[in-house]
């Protein structure tokens, strides 16, 4: 039964003319290795401003700063917040500057942020330091490493060329949480930050400009697509739409309120990481040593979700992506067995590997290309905010002495209305009721 099924999927997976999934990949892989390197590891070096590795030194920097879970949740959420609504406006740049000036100007300032942590002194530089963290990692260096590669490639091989490159964010946490643990053992904390610098001035720089060698070739026949698309007659050129034409579609609004719950419920429990395994008594090590489980997950769902994508279309896979995030939030509500994280983590990793993939690609499908720096931007910007809400939220409620179920459950209820408010929107005849 089993083999029969994976062989009809299988078959159904496989672009026409291939025999073989896993030799289309490794052709594609090869032939562009260099620019699918350059998303991957731009998305790796993002690591330095996600949520999860922040949230490793929460201890360290509570302590420091002398700050319960909700204070230190309100600083991060204002710094976060901050740069969601910057980002709204900065991140429209990758439209408009080289990309090899922009991707080194990136690099260096997300140097400069891990510097000013190093050296923050006082919650007011504490919350300058999470934002400039958060405009460099999750904002400007995520939103690179997705719009370059959605861009770029057309649209029989954008899902795979996006879900590759997003293998970098699940291989940071795969890496960086279990590290951390080990090296606050030796130096501390703004210590580890300095380093971080450091290796960002000396070693990134060198390694981006080889992984873009020939870019400027590869721009060019973008622009001169580009410019063939301004010649279509007006109904063609809707497929290229502007950003304002995005704000003026409802489907917009509509579908980031469903959207945003992705990075609101897996940001605020990551966040209050420590908080987590302190009631559920679980080892902090254990829980940090578990991200592999979630990156694991991540990279195959990202592989799987790119194949999918490039067979059926981003917008038929959307209202589905969250089911397997739903299913962890009421796990976490349930159990506490230590088993219990490995579900937790696993489940959430599936659907962190389909947001990369199908977030990135289902603006393409929509709207288009041409504007998609300026339009992503602004999908990047409210993901950022929802990122920043969840810990502030979460944070709120524990200092309440609300209890981590009860948390996980409504959690769980929120995105299960997501899912359905997709549904409608993308698959309306899911729906029969919905009429738009």
């Amino acid at each position: 039964m089993a083999h029969a099924l994976l062989n009809r999927f299988g078959h159904k997976l496989c672009t026409p003319g291939s025999k073989d999934i896993m030799l289309e990949y490794v052709h594609f892989v090869r032939k562009n290795i260099r620019f699918l390197g350059f998303g991957y590891f731009t998305a790796f070096i993002s690591t330095f401003g996600q949520t999860f590795y922040i949230a490793m030194y929460s201890g360290e920097l509570r302590e420091t700063f002398d700050l319960s879970h909700g204070e230190f949740a309100n600083v991060y959420a204002i710094g976060t917040l901050s740069s969601g609504l910057l980002l709204i406006w900065l991140g429209k740049l990758i439209d408009r500057v080289d990309l090899r000036f922009y991707s080194i100007l990136l690099c260096f300032g997300m140097a400069f942020a891990c510097i000013f942590m190093s050296f923050a002194e006082g919650v007011v530089m504490l919350t300058i330091a999470i934002f400039l963290l958060r405009i460099a990692g999750q904002g400007l260096l995520s939103q690179a490493a997705t719009v370059t590669m959605a861009r770029y490639f057309d649209d029989y091989s954008r899902g795979r060329a996006v879900s590759l490159a997003a293998l970098g964010f699940p291989s940071g946490q795969a890496i960086f949480p279990a590290m951390s643990v080990l090296v606050l053992l030796l130096l501390p904390w703004r210590n580890v930050w300095l380093i971080s610098a450091i290796i960002l001035i000396i070693l990134i720089p060198p390694i981006l400009l080889w992984l873009l060698k020939g870019h400027g070739v590869r721009h060019e026949k973008f622009l001169e697509t580009a410019q063939k698309t301004e010649k279509l007659d007006e109904n063609d050129k809707r497929r290229q739409w502007t950003r304002k034409q995005v704000l003026k579609d409802k489907r917009f609004f509509l579908a980031m309120m469903a959207m945003m719950s992705t990075a609101f419920v897996i940001t605020g429990l990551n966040f209050h990481q420590v908080h987590l395994a302190e009631v559920k008594g679980w080892d902090l090590s254990f829980y940090a040593s578990c991200f592999v489980i979630y990156a694991i997950c991540q990279v195959a769902m990202s592989v799987v979700t790119g194949m999918l994508v490039d067979r059926y279309g981003a917008l038929t896979l959307t209202p589905f992506y969250m089911l397997p995030m739903i299913c962890s939030t009421f796990v976490l509500a349930y159990f506490d067995a230590s088993a219990t994280v490995i579900a937790f983590m696993a489940m959430a990793g599936i659907t962190g590997g389909a947001t990369a993939t199908i977030i990135s690609t289902v603006w393409a499908e929509l709207y288009g290309v041409l504007h998609l720096g300026s339009i992503k931007a602004m999908v990047a910007g409210i993901q950022v905010i929802a990122s920043a809400l969840g810990p502030a939220v979460f944070g709120w409620l524990i200092d309440l002495d609300v209890g981590i179920e009860s948390i996980s459950f409504a959690c769980g209820i929120y995105s299960l209305l997501s899912c359905v408010l997709l549904a409608a929107l993308f698959k309306p005849r899911l729906l029969i009721f919905w009429k738009l």
